[in-house]
């Protein structure tokens, strides 16, 4: 969930997808700045914090990496549960990642948060010559789910930032620029005026 105070907001992100979609990747890519060619499958989950500047706000992400393997998979909805951003990453070299972000999204409208902000990222954009998941499918089903799409490559850093920056935009965005505070009004009680609050 995001939480703000004077437009510095805090807000959980998952990551989501099959097994060797390049979550741990983008993530690294993102905070770090690296890239490694052979990087260990995730167990369970890894934790990341970076933040984000904006004109409009700044962002601490706490991000959740989580783990591909369907062994993992009862653990996800812990990592996901009050989430402000979900990610969901599949390879644009592997057909069977495709249908299984797909699935992913079905969950999460299932049981995700109502405001989740959901993003789906074809990875591995370097690898044109292997593409088996045009990206006119990618964008197709996420405009049909009102999901926001982007081809990335954690290898080439193609559109990494560019991810993590639109989703703080939306974020900053979606929550207002002071948080609403106690309403007061006036309530007519058996003649007399009397002051009652409410959230």
């Amino acid at each position: 969930m995001a939480r703000s105070g004077n437009k510095n907001l805090q807000a959980k992100l998952v990551l989501l997808g099959d097994m060797g979609t390049g979550k741990t990747s983008l993530v690294l890519r993102f905070v770090k700045g690296q890239f490694f060619d052979y990087q260990e499958s995730t167990i369970g989950a890894a934790f990341f914090t970076q933040v984000l500047s904006l004109n409009e706000a700044t962002i601490k992400f706490d991000i959740w990496d989580t783990a591909g393997q369907e062994r993992y998979h009862s653990l996800a909805p812990m990592y996901y549960r009050g989430a402000a951003a979900a990610v969901v990453v599949y390879d644009i070299t592997s057909m069977d990642s495709f249908i299984r972000a797909k699935k992913w999204v079905g969950e999460l409208q299932r049981q995700g948060n109502p405001n989740l902000l959901m993003v789906l990222v074809a990875n591995k954009a370097d690898l044109e010559t292997k593409r088996k998941v045009e990206n006119e499918d990618g964008e197709q089903y996420a405009k049909e789910n009102g999901l926001y799409f982007l081809e990335t490559s954690a290898k080439t850093a193609q559109n990494v930032n560019e991810l993590f920056y639109e989703i703080a935009k939306r974020l900053a965005k979606s929550v207002p620029s002071r948080p609403p505070g106690m309403k007061l009004h006036t309530a007519q009680q058996s003649g007399r005026r009397t002051f009652c609050c409410s959230g």
